[in-house]
């Protein structure tokens, strides 16, 4: 019997045990680096310079002076513009754009029994400094702000209604070139990647006296532009192609 005690201690069962392990994969950081690649890659094709064209009605205020030298209030004449403009963003937010625009400026009043209009002509030429919410999205609104040059290719003082003859002619007399400050907003709408439609508001505001005095006139002539500044406020829209 005793001899059988060492051998029952041997026959002992032997238990073997399996650890497994298991790797989980956060979905949520991969679809996160997943969103962010796709936002960089929609940021690099975006397509930075473009160009355009532009239609703007325009309202002109500029002071106009009586035979007696009063000032006259006159009244706003919806005129027109149109031109066209390139620009370059530099990232989604900020950006330049270069315009050429020819305007028709006029300004209605009346003197005694006659009502007459001021009509003058530029070529406005802005650099302007455009803020943008996102250009690279398919909704972005945009303020813009900058000097502007402008160039004047013709003037003309037009009697609509009113009788008899004045024995004191109006002369026209404006400066060749111009300055201001051009400011406004505007929303882009990304029809296709490479297609907008841009609407928006442009304002002008003269910083020198257009009127030129310096030219002789007779007795029975006055110049009715005197210390005048031009004023526009525009409406526009337009196309631009990116690229």
């Amino acid at each position: 019997m005793l001899m059988l005690v060492p051998g029952l201690a041997f026959a002992q069962p032997t238990t073997t045990t399996t650890t497994t392990t298991t790797t989980t994969t956060d979905s949520t950081a991969a679809a996160a680096t997943s969103g962010s690649d796709t936002d960089n890659k929609s940021n690099d094709d975006c397509k930075r310079a473009y160009f355009g064209v532009r239609f703007m009605p325009t309202f002109t205020s500029v002071n106009v002076k009586k035979t007696n030298n009063a000032n006259v209030k006159g009244t706003l004449v919806l005129g027109y513009g149109f031109g066209a403009f390139a620009g370059y963003n530099f990232g989604n937010h900020v950006g330049l754009q270069l315009e050429v625009i020819y305007s028709e400026l006029s300004q209605r009043f009346v003197e005694g029994e006659k009502k007459q209009k001021l009509d003058l002509s530029y070529v406005n030429i802005p650099l302007l400094l455009t803020l943008n919410t996102n250009s690279c999205s398919k909704f972005n609104v945009n303020v813009v702000a900058g000097p502007q040059l402008g160039i004047n290719t013709g003037s003309r003082l037009e009697t609509e209604s009113g009788e008899g003859l004045d024995s004191i002619q109006a002369v026209v007399a404006v400066k060749p070139t111009d300055i201001g400050v051009a400011y406004g907003a505007g929303i882009d709408f990304a029809i296709t990647p490479n297609f907008k439609l841009g609407l928006g508001f442009r304002g002008v505001l003269g910083l020198v006296d257009i009127s030129d005095n310096n030219k002789t006139n007779t007795t029975n002539q006055y110049y009715i532009l005197d210390r005048s500044r031009v004023k526009t406020y525009s409406a526009y829209a337009g196309i631009a192609l990116a690229f």
